[in-house]
């Protein structure tokens, strides 16, 4: 059984990790399809279509749209398809996504070749900086001669020094400092 197999498999870590991305909201995805250096035959086609089709079968069953995703073959170790395009493997044409423009709300279809196009291709979530603050804590220090800090990330809003917040469900108010 090969690393991709293990992944994939009823308890699988690939199969947890999309479930966990969907679950959690993650609307975009990228699938690098690494170690193909090491497939066999090296480079082989045959085992990244394998590879992408059971895959966009799974994602797809999880919720996402598999024309969506970009299918990357990679090799981390050897830097192919990384930020360049690999000679070692001129059947691959490159990827392309379909997808909805954050800002203009049209559909739109976007393609290139290395993961780093990829990543670039992300359309970077909008922030509801208009809303009023939201900040889940995520920790709480207690720092000698400073004092408590709360410690989290903000959601929704905006937060700056001088403002003056307050905590739910207690309503205690505080400055914040920086």
């Amino acid at each position: 059984v090969g690393e991709f197999e293990a992944g994939i498999s009823k308890n699988g870590q690939t199969r947890e990790h999309a479930l966990l991305a969907y679950t959690l909201g993650v609307k975009q995805m990228i699938v690098g399809i690494n170690k193909i250096d090491s497939a066999e035959p090296p480079y082989s086609e045959a085992r990244y279509n394998e590879i992408k089709k059971e895959v966009s079968g799974y994602i797809k069953k999880v919720g996402y749209n598999p024309d969506t995703v970009a299918f990357v073959p990679i090799s981390g170790w050897v830097g192919d398809n990384m930020v360049s395009p690999s000679t070692n493997m001129p059947w691959f044409k490159g990827w392309t996504i379909k997808r909805k423009n954050g800002a203009t709300k049209k559909e739109e279809s976007l393609s290139g070749v290395t993961l780093l196009e990829a990543m670039d291709a992300i359309d970077p979530p909008a922030r509801p900086t208009e809303k009023p603050l939201r900040l889940p804590l995520q920790d709480v220090y207690k720092i000698g001669g400073i004092g408590t800090v709360p410690v989290g990330r903000v959601e929704t809003g905006v937060i700056k020094p001088g403002m003056v917040v307050s905590f739910a469900p207690h309503g205690l108010t505080t400055e914040v400092k920086s």
